[in-house]
Formats: C-alpha cells, structure tokens, sequence
C-alpha cells in the first residue's frame, strides 16, 4: 500500500477544509452605532514573523460538514513554520477531494493557477483500523482568522469554503528507539510521506532494523530515477543497481516528520526535491 508522508521540512498529519461567510466582518464594521474603539479591540490574526521556526499541531476548521479532517485526526494538523512562512498538513475523511487551491474557485480555474495536490495519507482510529486518505499542504497566511481555500471533488465542480488555523503548539519530538523499548532485529513499519509534485512516492511499509543505538530504514520508490538522498545533512547513495532507487537511510525518531530530500534525475538536470517521512510507531512489527 501506498502512501506518502507530510512538510515540508516540511512535514506532516491532519485535514479538513472550510466553505463560508466572507462578508461577515464587512457588516460588522458597517453596523450603525459601533464604533471605532471597539472596531481597533478587535486583535489581529497571527503570522509566522510571531512563531519561531519549527513544527506544531494546530487546529484546523472548516464551515463545511461535507469537507472535515478525518476522525482519527482529532481536528488538528501539522503547521510548519520556516523562513516566515506557515504551511499546514491535514488529513481530510475520504479521497473525494482531489484538489484545493489557496484562494477563491473562480481564480483556481483560470489558466496557470497553482492547484495544491493530494498526498496519500494513512489514518489509525482509536479502535486499531486504518484507512488511506487524501492530505494536503496548505499555505497558512494568518493565524486565527478565517481564510479562502477552494476544492474541487470528484464530479469536477470547483466549491468556496473558508478555513482557519489557530491554537499553534510546538509538536513534542518522537519518540527514540530506546524510549519505545523495541528490541533489536528487522521490524516492518508503515510511514507517511508528504513533499514533491506527486509523480514519485516512497512506497510504504519499509523494512527497519534496529541495531543497538541505530535504526535505519530501508525505502524504495516507485521510481528508478533517484541517485541519491539527504537525511540530516548526510548523502545516502542507493543499495540497489537495477529497479526502483532503494536507499538505507537513518531513522532519528518515531511518530515526527523527518525531513529529506530525494534527488532527481528524471528531468531535463538533477533536481533535488525535499519531501518529509513519519514513521508510525504503532504500526511496527517483527519482520518475518
């Protein structure tokens, strides 16, 4: 099964998205008898320039019951903040979204709009049963405030909702081999995988071995075209000469975006793409 991994550095879990009322602060300032104190009381919406760099859960809401974050998210996502910027990383219910565009429908169809695409997500319910979905990169503008982001679902009809991200907390680092008290050997483990343009994934589970402080991961695209990967600074060469580019690759931790980048031959020139992996620990079992 196939399924790729949150952000970006930039990493990512959780998704959900919003349809709404955008003329709502208009008529509340044109009210008869507000005035303009109580118009400058109301605070203004948080950017990235108020968040250190770094990754956190966050809430993530919608106006649309049509178009919500998967249960087994608890409404939340992952919000990467780097270089100013804010992007977060949400699961949505099912696949029946296929795009969503960070804007208004009537802008997402005109020629050239940069339409953000669905990753493969694989959600765990509380009762042990998973599901894979379709997850997205949303650029974040603010915090707090709603925003306009636009879907488009399987019937190919473009919708309007508003979406808003608050509640921002810094994500706690995953859990380390020892901690999990996972025993040495060769285990198989589910990962999700987020980043790139969509045309090449790493194809989950992967096989980890643990060996006393080392835990290493062997992935493998669906694609022959990588020659090399960056985890940590480092440059993994691939294992393999013939087939899809397989690489062993380090594993920091459990259960946090792991940033890496995969580079790529299968341009015109090598290009170096960042995509990000979670590796879910409760998925983790003895290889046969």
């Amino acid at each position: 099964m196939k399924k790729k991994i949150m952000v970006i550095a930039s990493m990512m879990l959780f998704a959900v998205l919003i349809g709404g009322c955008a003329d709502k602060g208009a008529q509340e300032q044109n009210t008869p008898g507000q005035n303009a104190a109580d118009t400058a009381s109301e605070p203004a919406g948080e950017t990235a320039a108020e968040l250190s760099d770094g990754i956190y859960t966050a809430e993530f809401k919608t106006d649309s019951g049509m178009f919500h974050i998967s249960e087994a998210c608890d409404g939340k996502g992952t919000l990467t903040v780097e270089d100013g910027k804010m992007t977060i990383h949400v699961s949505l219910a099912s696949k029946n979204i296929v795009n969503l565009y960070q804007g208004l429908a009537e802008d997402a169809k005109k020629d050239g709009a940069e339409l953000l695409m669905p990753t493969e997500d694989t959600v765990t319910y509380s009762d042990g049963m998973t599901e894979v979905v379709y997850g997205f990169d949303i650029p974040v503008p603010v915090l707090e405030e709603e925003f306009d982001v636009a879907l488009i679902g399987t019937k190919g009809k473009w919708y309007d909702h508003k979406v808003s991200v608050s509640n921002p907390a810094p994500m706690e680092a995953g859990d380390s081999k020892e901690e999990l008290a996972f025993e040495d050997g060769a285990y198989t483990v589910e990962f999700t995988f987020d980043g790139g343009s969509g045309r090449a994934e790493l194809v989950s589970p992967a096989t980890v071995t643990v060996a006393g402080k080392d835990t290493t991961a062997l992935v493998q695209w669906d694609s022959p075209n990588y020659d090399y990967m960056i985890v940590d600074g480092e440059k993994y060469l691939p294992v393999n000469k013939d087939g899809n580019s397989a690489f062993e690759i380090p594993v920091p931790g459990f259960d946090q975006p792991i940033n890496v980048i995969g580079d790529t031959v299968a341009m015109s020139r090598p290009h170096e793409v960042e995509y990000t992996l979670t590796f879910h620990s409760d998925t983790m079992k003895q290889a046969e």
